[in-house]
C-alpha cells in the first residue's frame, strides 16, 4: 500500500506543474500540445486556432519555408514511426524527438520530454517514397532509417532543404537533458 501512498504525492505534485504549462501554453499539458506551441515559439510557426485541426497545426511565418502548412510532433523516443493521416497531408511534418531507440516494449522504461532530434520532412516527397515501398499509412507509419537521416536538421544539418540558425541550436539545447 505505501507504493499508492507514494504514486498519490507524485502526482498531485506532477499536476500541480501540468497547471502551470497550462497556463504557459494555453492548452492542456500533453506531449502533443506543449511540442506544438516549441515548435511556434522556435521555428517561427503561426499554429492554427483549433488544436484538432485534422493535419495542419500551423503555418511557417519566415524564411524559404513561409506560408508552407506544417504538422508538428514531439515524441519522447524516435523509434522509426510517423503518425501520418493520408487524407489530409501537410506541406511538411516537423519532428522533435527524444533519443533515438528501437521500437521495443516500455516495460521499465522512462520518456523524459527532452529534443535529441529535430526532422523535417517534405511531406509530398515522404508520401511519394513510401508509397513506392508500398507502405501503408496509420498512426505508427514506419519509415525506413536513411530517410530519418535525410531529414535530421538537429543537431546534425542532413536536410538539404533546410538549415537553423545558432539562436535556434540555442533554444534547442535547453531542451535536452
Amino acid at each position: 500500500m505505501e507504493d499508492l501512498f507514494q504514486l498519490a504525492e507524485l502526482i498531485k505534485a506532477k499536476n500541480k506543474i501540468d497547471v502551470q504549462i497550462s497556463h504557459l501554453i494555453g492548452r492542456p499539458a500533453l506531449v502533443g500540445h506543449v511540442g506544438e506551441y516549441l515548435a511556434a515559439r522556435i521555428f517561427d510557426i503561426q499554429l492554427v486556432e483549433s488544436a484538432s485541426n485534422k493535419a495542419i497545426d500551423g503555418y511557417f511565418c519566415t524564411g524559404l519555408l513561409a506560408g508552407k502548412s506544417v504538422n508538428v510532433k514531439w515524441y519522447p523516443k524516435q523509434d522509426g514511426l510517423l503518425a501520418i493521416k493520408p487524407d489530409s497531408i501537410p506541406d511538411y511534418f516537423l519532428i522533435l524527438s527524444g533519443p533515438i531507440t528501437p521500437a521495443a516494449s516500455s516495460r521499465g522504461t522512462t520518456r523524459p520530454w527532452v529534443i535529441d532530434h529535430v526532422y523535417l520532412f517534405n511531406a509530398i516527397d515522404l508520401i511519394a517514397r513510401l508509397r513506392q515501398r508500398g507502405i501503408k499509412f496509420s498512426e505508427a507509419t514506419s519509415i525506413i532509417k536513411s530517410l530519418w537521416e535525410a531529414a535530421e536538421i538537429y543537431p546534425r544539418s542532413n536536410n538539404k532543404e533546410y538549415r537553423i540558425n545558432s539562436e535556434t541550436q540555442k533554444l534547442l539545447k535547453l531542451f535536452q537533458e
